[in-house]
């Protein structure tokens, strides 16, 4: 199985073609206006119409009220939305897009009865976040709290980085990454070499497995 790569926290245009050209899957940009990678809908959607065919477009919101997320849809063409906060499960469907659901793995969550309680989402992104925060704090979480027989897409964020990107998926064997300050030189720029070098570090234990390595 290859490892799908998401690059979250997009600001600019040159970091999405940077990211899409090094082999991202999705790139990710954050509508939650306290964080320090936020985007308004007018830059999103300039980074959304300058991507390439099939890189999905994910869209985070924390916490948000159907109004702007409503809006944000009428101009940004997104593919994902990304629900990082407290919302319950009847929060996240109704808006004509698959969702995926982040999961705080600060304290003791029970990812599989969290995710039971979302049945209709398309996967779960395991951070390192606590419950109802934003993320991106560069900070990884015990990768062996992830459960191994969960029925559903998993993705690993927090704390990942060109170093250790290729460890985390050996270890777990997750469906995909999810990387935002691991490949910036600050906050909501992202390096490029840091992204093509992260990339490459997946690609690398994907071909492991293949070959039965």
């Amino acid at each position: 199985m290859r490892t799908r790569v998401k690059i979250c926290g997009i600001t600019r245009v040159e970091d999405a073609l940077a990211a899409t050209q090094a082999g991202a899957d999705a790139v990710g940009l954050v509508f939650y206006a306290k964080s320090r990678r936020f985007v308004t809908a007018e830059r999103a959607r300039e980074i959304c119409l300058a991507l390439p065919p099939f890189v999905s477009r994910v869209g985070l919101f924390l916490d948000a009220d159907d109004r702007l997320i409503r809006e944000t849809l009428d101009s940004v063409p997104l593919d994902l939305l990304q629900f990082h906060g407290d919302e319950c499960p009847a929060d996240c469907p109704g808006y004509g897009l698959p969702y995926i659901k982040a999961v705080g793995m600060q304290g003791k969550t029970d990812v599989a009865r969290y995710a039971a309680s979302y049945p209709d989402a398309a996967g779960f992104l395991l951070d390192s976040h606590a419950t109802g925060e934003a993320g991106g704090t560069g900070l990884a979480f015990d990768w062996g709290r992830m459960p191994a027989d969960l029925d559903v897409p998993l993705i690993l964020a927090g704390g990942l980085a060109p170093e250790n990107v290729a460890e985390a998926v050996r270890t777990t064997g997750v469906y995909g990454v999810d990387v935002s300050s691991g490949v910036e030189s600050a906050p909501g720029i992202k390096d490029h070499e840091k992204i093509r070098t992260f990339i490459k570090e997946v690609e690398r234990v994907d071909c492991e497995r293949l070959n039965g390595e």
